[in-house]
């Protein structure tokens, strides 16, 4: 009965004339920046931070969620027509809808896309809606040292999901922690790794940070090389699909809408992670499994559900625990920031309307993202036609105006033109940005919950495995590592053997 009140509490907040639009709008920007490849939800998010100032925070967050879940829509329009994902997770999709498109039957690819989405993205919002009570009530009870050791947790798990070298995530971890310590000491009063600037006297704006880590350096990287759109020459087709469609697309629907939604809570970069498991699911349990990568549907409908399930299930341990599971929910957790809300298990109680928000929005969203995308499929297949330098100089000029719009200060649009400069120059090397974004989000949440813990424990360290909650999490967190690199140093001893 509890939870029928939430969602009547929710609805009504998302089914205001200004909630709704502004999830419209998310949805639309989030499609757009899925089917042109090259700008991706983080920088998109971080660009449009500035003009949320002006809007409550729970229409602001309502718009940029749209944004994130509308760009896995998106992100499979271009994967399917045009064989380059829009987006990471659309990655899987390209293998079978591609050629479906080859085939003429693009437009069914495009179909069941989009209706696997909308069911899976219905079924997680009833997954966060029933998870979210218990799992808040379980936070509540955390103390600061159990915070403390669900933080390393998460980071561990984002350093273990990150792709390239551990090394390398590891260290932009702790670049981005380090870089949440500059500013002034809250306790002491002191500057600390100022350099003798009062500019940063109040630490690095996170917009600032975002905008230049991940909107300024994307657009540089993407003009590294120019990517060719070949459209799939065959017209898209009928979107319908035919029963036999529907009966071969049910049971891996149905079963990546159950992986996405399980695998998106997982910290790190779990809903990535999701499409790829569904695949390699379903090649395993396919009777045929010489049919994917030919234009099987199956290869189509199972990862682009859980694509859209794992998107949206990554909003729970943001929404209950105030703990991003990727890069996209630590922008969110800036966002929260930006707008006076603490992220974490109080949000429920101190701002329940914007709580079960979102959640209700989720479900709206979804339905306009199936009435967006299939009646404007020739609209994308349109921008899919313009090329990307193009849109390079309105990107630019706009994100120039919202960093500068943040503090009415050009030392801000500098500083974020050094770390976009910096950004592009690190992913050059094969150092990842979001590992560094996650770790300056927490980072001051982690310094924080540490001081608090040792203060109340008197200094004593063993307080962190003392406490049952926090004990198991570093466990699990040490225990995850040890898993990792079992592996390399069985090659590493192996090597040194065979050099014997």
């Amino acid at each position: 009965m509890e939870l029928i009140d939430h969602l009547v509490l929710g609805f009504t907040t998302a089914l205001s004339f200004q909630n709704l639009g502004l999830a419209f709008i998310g949805c639309m920007i989030g499609t757009l920046v899925g089917v042109l490849p090259g700008l991706g939800p983080i920088a998109t998010i971080t660009m449009l931070l500035p003009i949320t100032f002006g809007i409550d925070a729970t229409g602001a967050l309502i718009m940029l969620a749209g944004i994130y879940y509308g760009a896995q829509y998106g992100g499979s329009i271009t994967a399917i027509l045009v064989n380059i994902p829009g987006e990471a997770s659309a990655v899987v999709t390209t293998l079978d809808g591609y050629k479906m498109a080859q085939q003429g039957r693009g437009g069914i690819a495009l179909g069941i896309s989009a209706i696997g989405s909308f069911f899976a993205g219905c079924v997680a919002t009833v997954f966060i809606a029933a998870l979210a009570t218990p799992l808040t009530k379980l936070a509540l009870l955390f103390g600061p040292a159990d915070y403390f050791s669900l933080m390393v947790m998460g980071l561990v798990f984002a350093i273990i999901l990150s792709g390239g070298s551990l090394i390398k995530a590891v260290a932009m971890v702790l670049l981005g922690i380090l870089l949440s310590t500059i500013g002034t000491d809250l306790e002491t009063g002191t500057s600390r790794l100022t350099f003798g600037l009062t500019r940063f006297d109040d630490g690095i704006d996170f917009a600032v940070l975002a905008m230049g880590i991940f909107g300024f350096a994307e657009v540089l990287r993407n003009l590294d090389h120019t990517e060719i759109r070949n459209v799939a020459s065959q017209t898209v087709g009928k979107l319908l699909p035919s029963r036999d469609d529907f009966k071969r697309s049910s049971g891996p629907i149905l079963r990546g809408t159950l992986l996405g939604s399980i695998l998106g809570i997982l910290p790190g970069n779990g809903a990535v992670l999701a499409p790829f498991a569904s695949y390699s699911l379903e090649k395993k349990i396919a009777k045929n499994p010489n049919r994917f990568g030919k234009g099987a549907i199956e290869g189509v409908a199972g990862p682009e559900s859980a694509n859209n399930a794992g998107a949206q299930t990554s909003f729970i341990p943001l929404l209950t625990l105030g703990i991003p599971p990727n890069a996209v929910m630590a922008v969110m957790v800036g966002a929260m920031t930006l707008h006076g809300v603490v992220p974490g298990p109080q949000v429920m109680d101190s701002n329940p309307a914007l709580f079960w928000g979102i959640v209700a929005s989720m479900w709206l969203g979804n339905l306009m993202l199936l009435v967006i995308n299939l009646p404007l499929v020739g609209l994308w297949i349109r921008l899919l036609k313009v090329p990307y330098r193009l849109m390079v100089p309105a990107i630019l000029m706009f994100s120039c105006i919202g960093i500068y719009s943040i503090n009415s200060s050009a030392s801000d649009v500098i500083v974020a033109a050094g770390f976009a400069v910096a950004g592009y120059a690190l992913s050059k090397v094969g150092f990842e940005p979001a590992p560094l974004l996650l770790g300056f989000v927490l980072g001051e949440l982690l310094e924080e919950n540490l001081r608090r813990a040792l203060l109340l424990a008197r200094g004593d360290v063993l307080v962190f495995i003392e406490r049952p909650i926090s004990a198991a999490l570093l466990a699990l967190a040490a225990l995850v590592i040890c898993l990792t690199f079992m592996p390399a140093l069985r090659r590493s001893r192996t090597e040194v053997f065979q050099e014997d």
